[in-house]
C-alpha cells in the first residue's frame, strides 16, 4: 500500500500527541490563535487532503488536527462565526494557527484585516485512522 506524502505528514504531526485518546482529548478543546487566509494564487492547487483548494468553498488548513474534521471559528473581536472543514495543513507562519479559504475569511470579514484572533471548536471529526 502506497503512502501519501498528506498521510506521511498527518503520522509526523500525531507522534508528539502521544496515545489515540490524548489525540481525541485534544479534539474535545479548543484553541485560540491568529488566523489568515490563503492567497488567491493558490487557487487549483492540490491540499494535504487530495482536494483542489477552492477560494470560494469554505475550508481551512490546520497543523494537527484530522483531515476532514469540521470546526467552529469565532472572531475573538467580532464574536462572528463561521463552520469549516479542515483540508490541509498549514499555516507555516510562526505564530498562526489556522490558514483559512478566501470565502470564509469573507464570511467571518478579516478580508481587509488579513488575520484575526480566533478560537477554534472541533464541532466533529473523523474516526480514528479515517482522515478524508
Amino acid at each position: 500500500m502506497k503512502k501519501t506524502l498528506a498521510t506521511a505528514a498527518l503520522m509526523i504531526f500525531l507522534l508528539p500527541l502521544g496515545s489515540d485518546t490524548q489525540a481525541r482529548d485534544n479534539l474535545r478543546q479548543t484553541q485560540q490563535g491568529i488566523a489568515s487566509y490563503y492567497h488567491d494564487s493558490l487557487h487549483g492547487l492540490k491540499t494535504a487532503s487530495g482536494q483542489r483548494y477552492n477560494k470560494n468553498r469554505l475550508s481551512a488548513a490546520h497543523k494537527t488536527l484530522p483531515l476532514g474534521t469540521r470546526i467552529k471559528v469565532t472572531d475573538t473581536r467580532t464574536g462572528r462565526s463561521i463552520i469549516v472543514k479542515v483540508n490541509d495543513r498549514g499555516p507555516f507562519v510562526k505564530g498562526r494557527i489556522l490558514d483559512l479559504s478566501r470565502e470564509a475569511a469573507k464570511e467571518l470579514g478579516i478580508i481587509k484585516k488579513g488575520v484575526a484572533k480566533v478560537e477554534l471548536k472541533v464541532l466533529n471529526a473523523p474516526p480514528a485512522g479515517r482522515d478524508s
